[in-house]
Parts: structure tokens; C-alpha cells; sequence
């Protein structure tokens, strides 16, 4: 059995890149990994079976890894440290670690980087995510304006400062970015967003969840009114909050009621 860990990673702000080739079609964008992710373990098995939580399931985009790197059995284990669909990126974080786990259990002796590539791949043909890989495989707080090279970020170099989040419920990843009509508001409300922190001469992370916040609400995804009124709160206490890319959840720069608290850390994937 080999296990490996990946943190999750929050978006802030995306646009898409689109490309026929899977390996290219990524998300420009800012987001941040934190100190929670995934656990993965990985054994050899009689029939291949993915269990996340201790429930098997049938999960794609793991598929999509383990078809791509062996065609033996594998039973892999997924324990997740961080909620599901909150936008933490946790289908790329499990896609990544199973991918580190395969190659050293069964010393396949792929570099980082290709089994990185294979993970962004699994995400992208599974429409369950289009940059979270990027940002766990380098770790950090992190700004992605590389067209074509979803892996090659710009570390802004904010970290341990703590976050806090509340989770309300889940959106489809692949209905938004799938989505031509989506697809366009968001591009527009993107590139704004990331012109505005590209200008900025200090980086902070206040100025930072501002731009978002501005970005979710241009883009049009900032629709949950529970998420809504939560950041108005959170902002009539004199603090920062936006939304979490994709999911119905709010992150800020302070505590409130309800939340939940992780760090931002510099910590990327890797073996346990």
C-alpha cells in the first residue's frame, strides 16, 4: 500500500482557455492551496475500486488516471479533509494523489510533472475541473497567466494566514464550464479581474478577496443568496469575503459564525 497526500485548492478567480488539445484546454486564474486535502491509498486488488470516505464509488476522474497509467487492479482510498463540491478542488486533489500513489507502488519511475499532466488531463475530459491541478502541484498562493501551460504559475507569495470558509451546497463544475453562453461572461469578468491584481504593486490578500468578490458578481456566478447575504455580512463587520470558485461557500479574511478555518500553505502534493 503507498499513500500520498494533496492539499486542496481554493479559486478565487478563473477564465477559460479553451484548446482541442486536453493537455492545453486550463483556466488562467489566482487560487491558494491550504494546510487540508486528500489522503490517498493505493494497494493492489483483485478489481479495480475507488472508495472515498469508506464508501465505494464510482468516481471518473480517478478512472481516468488508473486507466491511463496501468492496466492492473488498483483499490484506492480517498479520505477527504476538506468538503466535496465547496470548490476546494477536490476531485483534482484525488486525482493527483492517486496518480503519485500508482507510481510508486507500482514503480512505473514517471517525473512529477508528466503524473501532474495526467492528472489535468483526467479533469479536463471528465469536466471536473480545469486548474486546480496546476496550483496543488506547485502549492501556494498562486496566479496562473500562462496560456497553454496549465502547471507554470506565479507564486505572489502570501502564506500560513488563515482562512475561513462555510460551505452550503454543491455546483455542477462541468455545467459552467461547459457552458458556451457561461463561458463568455465569465472570460470578460476574468480578464478584468486579473488585470486589476497584475496592476496592483503589494499583492495582499485583502485586495485580493476584493477583486473577487467584484469578479463573481461580474461573472455572474455569485447567485446563491445564502452566499450573498453571508458576504454582506461578513463585509458590514468590516471584513473581506467572496466566493469560492466553484461552489456555494463563502471564504474570508475573518472569523465569523459558522465558519470553519484552514491555513494558506505552501505545501504541494507528495508521498506519505
Amino acid at each position: 500500500m503507498t499513500k500520498a497526500f494533496c492539499p486542496g485548492n481554493a479559486s478565487c478567480i478563473f477564465r477559460i482557455v479553451e484548446n482541442r488539445d486536453k493537455t492545453k484546454r486550463h483556466s488562467l486564474g489566482v487560487g491558494f492551496t491550504v494546510d487540508k486535502g486528500v489522503i490517498v491509498n493505493v494497494s493492489k486488488s483483485d478489481k479495480t475500486m475507488i472508495f472515498a470516505n469508506g464508501k465505494r464509488i464510482r468516481f471518473s476522474t480517478v478512472l481516468t488516471v488508473i486507466r491511463e497509467l496501468t492496466n492492473e487492479p488498483v483499490k484506492v482510498e480517498i479520505e477527504d479533509q476538506l468538503p466535496s463540491g465547496a470548490g476546494f478542488g477536490i476531485s483534482g486533489a484525488s486525482a493527483l494523489a492517486t496518480a503519485y500513489a500508482l507510481n510508486k507502488l507500482l514503480n512505473l519511475k514517471k517525473q512529477k510533472k508528466e503524473l501532474a499532466m495526467v492528472a489535468h488531463r483526467a479533469e479536463v475530459i471528465n469536466g471536473t475541473g480545469l486548474g486546480d491541478v496546476g496550483g496543488q502541484f506547485n502549492g501556494g498562493f498562486n496566479m496562473k497567466i500562462r496560456k497553454g501551460m496549465p502547471l507554470t504559475v506565479v507564486n505572489l507569495g502570501i502564506k500560513d494566514v488563515d482562512v475561513y470558509y462555510k460551505f452550503f451546497s454543491k455546483i455542477e463544475t462541468r455545467k459552467v464550464i461547459n457552458s458556451r453562453w457561461k463561458k463568455r461572461r465569465i472570460n470578460r469578468a476574468g480578464d478584468r479581474a486579473l488585470k486589476r491584481i497584475m496592476a496592483l504593486k503589494n499583492k495582499t490578500l485583502k485586495d485580493i478577496i476584493k477583486i473577487s468578490k467584484d469578479f463573481a458578481v461580474e461573472s455572474g456566478l455569485l447567485r446563491d443568496k445564502r452566499v450573498k447575504n453571508l458576504i454582506e455580512e461578513i463585509e458590514n463587520k468590516g471584513g473581506n469575503a467572496s466566493m469560492i470558485m466553484l461552489g456555494n461557500a463563502v471564504f474570508s479574511d475573518v472569523h465569523f459564525k459558522g465558519c470553519r478555518k484552514v491555513k494558506i500553505s505552501d505545501k504541494s502534493a507528495c508521498l506519505l
